[in-house]
């Protein structure tokens, strides 16, 4: 079993349950190339800075490299029994290079070495999730583009509302995302600041360089404050926040994901590949991927709720409350890539139904406002023509019709205004051509739309 480094202080050995109870290695593990990256950068410095010994400083480096390789080929295991992956990489390069290996602590604390570690490691997977969202984002823009004209009903309070373009809807979640990735960026400002230098809690009296450290290790800034340095978790919690806005978007379009592809909806079918069936009824084909983004939603809430309260009442400086923020923040991470990489490809192989749109686009009476807006063209009060333009509808429900199949005898018997121009005007081609203010369905503006989200896409690659 490995020893705890604090064994020289205590004259008994701790109770088994409690070493587990205290163990993080379960789940740090993963973290074990930022340690090394760290490690390796902070030995450097010492060196420089005349710390140590320039060929202690080498060794240190050379026995890092050589645990990282071994780990990454699988001719090294990380020990399950140690306390924490920093001390298990100490432990196996002690047992490598003899007593320089114990060097490498020096102006070191594990409460900053442990901050180190959880900013690289969360810079880079704020880069891979920003990458799979980018890879969504294409593929929604993809899509968009071959439905420019698709006209389908828009919907408020799940009721057909106005007619649209399916492309208008999909570029809604593309600008969701389009902040998320924003969020992602802002996010990443303030992870990318190194707060190692800030030992336990007090800094060092050593001749650090904490610049150079940053530098070797592709931070932009270190943190100006050794308290906070080690005991900041808000980055850690920012990008729960973000990834939880994440996975909200993703719900919502799993949730109308999962209506279009029911039998009352019937706008889209999933591919084989990402549906499942019953085991009883054989018919069934159910689209269990976007079913379950939605309840995982709910998980990376918790995660979020997790940290914000682990937080919540912690003194200055580092409290080993701060162990629980890695097992939360690395379900939310792993949770959000899981189910990006699934719903991306989904969403590239299911097949737009354009017909069922354009006629639910057509039953549902969603031109009632352009009839209204023929009459205020023509200089009609607008609620005189939405009142005129309920009666009208109410004689279609009754005679179980649409508005362009009312006679224009029938449109002139409520206003003498009606003329044989608003069957044009009311056409669902007319509805959405017509709506052609920025940001609106017609073709051109969604066009626009598109440019102008790929344009801000370039910044990120």
């Amino acid at each position: 079993m490995a020893q705890t480094m604090w064994a020289g202080r205590f004259s008994k050995e701790v109770d088994s349950k409690v070493n587990d109870f205290n163990s993080s290695v379960s789940f740090d593990a993963r973290m074990y190339k930022q340690d090394i990256k760290g490690s390796v950068a902070h030995a450097t410095m010492l060196a420089e800075q005349g710390i140590i010994d320039v060929g202690e400083s080498k060794a240190i480096i050379d026995g890092l490299n050589g645990i990282l390789c071994d780990i990454e080929s699988g001719a090294l295991e990380i020990d399950p029994t140690a306390e924490d992956i920093h001390m298990f990489i100490e432990a196996q390069l002690t047992s490598r290079i003899g007593d320089a290996g114990k060097r490498l602590h020096t102006a070191r604390s594990r409460n900053d070495q442990v901050a180190l570690d959880i900013r690289l490691y969360l810079k880079d997977e704020i880069e891979e999730i920003t990458h799979l969202t980018l890879e969504l984002e294409n593929t929604i823009i993809d899509l968009a583009k071959q439905h420019t004209r698709t006209v389908m009903p828009g919907y408020t309070h799940l009721q057909r509302a106005q007619p649209i373009t399916f492309a208008h809807h999909l570029t809604a979640y593309a600008q969701m995302l389009a902040r998320d990735l924003s969020r992602l960026a802002d996010c990443k400002k303030r992870t990318d600041v190194m707060p190692l230098g800030s030992c336990a809690l007090a800094g060092t009296t050593y001749p650090l360089n904490r610049r150079r450290t940053a530098e070797l290790l592709g931070f932009s800034d270190i943190t100006m404050n050794s308290l906070d340095g080690v005991s900041d978790r808000d980055f850690a919690i920012e990008l729960c926040s973000a990834l939880s806005m994440l996975m909200m978007h993703l719900s919502r379009f799993s949730e109308e994901i999962i209506m279009w592809c029911s039998w009352e909806f019937k706008f889209i079918e999933l591919d084989d590949a990402y549906s499942t069936g019953s085991s009883i009824m054989p018919q069934k084909k159910n689209p269990d991927i976007t079913e379950l983004i939605r309840g995982k939603t709910a998980r990376v809430y918790g995660d979020l709720q997790t940290l914000l309260v682990m937080m919540k009442g912690l003194p200055l400086a580092y409290n080993k409350d701060m162990q629980e923020d890695k097992e939360a923040i690395f379900d939310a991470v792993d949770t959000v890539k899981l189910c990006i990489s699934t719903f991306t490809p989904m969403l590239a192989t299911m097949t737009v139904l354009e017909d069922n749109m354009r006629n639910a686009a057509a039953r549902g009476f969603i031109n009632a406002t352009d009839c209204a807006d023929y009459l205020v063209k023509k200089g009609m009060p607008f609620r005189t023509a939405y009142k005129i333009t309920g009666t009208l509808v109410k004689l279609c429900i009754d005679k179980n019709t649409v508005l362009e199949q009312l006679s224009l005898e029938e449109y002139r018997q409520l206003s003498e205004l009606f003329d044989e121009d608003v069957y044009d005007a009311i056409s669902l081609d007319t509805c959405v051509m017509q709506r052609n203010v920025e940001g609106g369905p017609a073709p051109q503006a969604v066009e626009k739309q598109i440019q102008l989200l790929e344009q801000t896409l370039k910044g990120y690659c």
